[in-house]
């Protein structure tokens, strides 16, 4: 049986990181895709106001679903770092107590959420007209964390082998099972809301099948041996240290698009229609960053493992590059043709809601270098282990989010929603760019002494 992970601790950084981030990025673009496609099915099948109920929810959302993907990405960091090393067994054991670790996560947040989510969407504010909308369609995808943990750690761990394409096939498959479901839900079966959120957990639980048959199939050096499956106190504290404080990044920088998204609700529904379609394209449009800041983790995770620390710094400055280039291009196409992309989501004759979701998406389109960094830097220092970081990080982005929400909304109103991310991004990279080299230092000294970056 042929083993497909893949060594990227040898060859030319950015050929290297070119190869491996082109599968992520048609993952990432597929994932908003078919996440955007549900943003233009509930635009145009249902309504402004079905539209506004979902978008109210993203903030939320990103929260709860954003800690489950920082959760299994810090999971798989040592995996990545155990093959880099070459230390297959110790390997394994991390994927086993890894797979222990999400069911428990998944039992107890998907129980905990689903109680408290109709509240917290009152406590934010939403308007009395979306708010039986925004919770029958989040209530659904809580309800389906396990499966969505499940999902990110299967792909998660493949990835950390070396292999992004296999993902990106199985992605491919899902989109399309989705995107059918998505529309047969809304037109046939008429489940409203409900459908969109159906199909996104149809779709990620299909991909975790397509994933255990990749990992039985493909990955035999991930075949557990005699006793590896046991629970073992050390793998679970390395895990923990890398995983919690990972989901905590998304989650508190979430809490400051919470925070915002509780400042636009006061603008009401158009306002909030108006983010919710800009934001799915914005989402749509930075899908590189996403994959770039993927392929660093695994990158430099691998690395570090092997002790070849320079090759992080190579590979870092050709991820920047890579992403500087697409920020300057992007925006100058978003610059003529934002308007056009907005009525995919929108009909025609919203105007308003079409010219401040242009707004929206110019001034985030004009800011993506900083997002170049912040994703290139904060994902390298996660995958040299340092995640603790990352989460001050995340506070910075809170803070920025948090005052535009509740000093600026009130007084500017929507143009300083505009600008929240921008600012946001500004203050992340402040704190990231002194910290990686830290980071650096600290893994030279490390190596200096001969102790092991685990």
């Amino acid at each position: 049986m042929r083993n497909t992970a893949t060594d990227l601790t040898e060859g030319t950084p950015w050929k290297i990181i070119m190869r491996f981030s082109i599968p992520l990025f048609f993952t990432f673009l597929l994932q908003q895709f078919y996440n955007m496609v549900d943003t233009i099915v509930v635009g145009q099948f249902l309504g402004k106001d079905a539209l506004a109920g979902v978008g109210s929810t993203g903030a939320i959302n990103f929260m709860i679903i954003g800690f489950c993907m920082g959760l299994a990405n810090g999971f798989v960091i040592p995996v990545a770092q155990r093959y880099g090393a070459k230390d297959y067994k110790d390997m394994r054991r991390f994927v086993a107590n890894s797979i222990w670790l999400t069911a428990f996560f998944a039992a107890i947040m998907s129980i905990t959420v689903c109680i408290l989510c109709r509240s917290v969407l009152i406590a934010m504010k939403t308007p009395a007209d979306i708010l039986d909308l925004a919770y029958d369609y989040i209530f659904i995808i809580f309800a389906g964390i396990p499966i969505t943990l499940a999902y990110n750690l299967l792909t998660g761990i493949i990835r950390s082998l070396g292999d992004s394409k296999s993902p990106l096939i199985f992605l491919l498959m899902a989109a399309v099972a989705n995107i059918g479901f998505d529309i047969l839900s809304v037109t046939v079966l008429k489940l409203g809301v409900r459908g969109p959120a159906f199909a996104t957990l149809l779709a990620q639980a299909f991909s975790v099948v397509l994933s255990l048959w990749c990992i039985k199939t493909k990955f035999p050096i991930l075949k557990m041996e005699p006793g590896e499956w046991k629970l073992h106190g050390k793998h679970i504290g390395i895990l923990c240290k890398m995983g919690i404080p990972m989901g905590l990044q998304y989650s508190i920088t979430a809490i400051g698009s919470v925070v915002l998204q509780t400042g636009i609700n006061t603008l009401g529904s158009a306002a909030v229609a108006s983010v919710s379609a800009a934001s799915k394209l914005s989402m749509f449009l930075a899908c590189p960053f996403d994959a770039i800041g993927s392929a660093m983790a695994t990158y430099t995770g691998q690395n570090v493992g092997a002790g070849k620390i320079e090759r992080i710094g190579q590979g870092l400055k050709a991820s920047v590059l890579i992403g500087i280039t697409y920020s300057i291009l992007i925006f100058l196409v978003m610059l003529f043709s934002a308007k056009y992309w907005m009525l995919l989501f929108i009909n025609a004759s919203e105007t308003e809601i079409i010219h401040n979701a242009v707004l929206f998406i110019l001034a985030n389109s004009g800011f993506y270098i900083a997002l170049v960094f912040v994703n290139a830097v904060r994902f390298t220092i996660q995958g040299a282990g340092f995640s603790g970081l990352a989460i001050l990080a995340g506070v910075m982005e809170m803070i920025a989010r948090a005052i535009i929400g509740v000093i600026m909304v009130p007084y500017l109103g929507f143009a300083s929603v505009c600008f929240a991310s921008p600012l946001a991004w500004i203050m992340a990279d402040c704190f990231l760019i002194p910290a990686y080299c830290h980071v650096i230092r600290k893994l030279k000294q490390r190596r200096a002494q001969g102790v092991p970056n685990m």
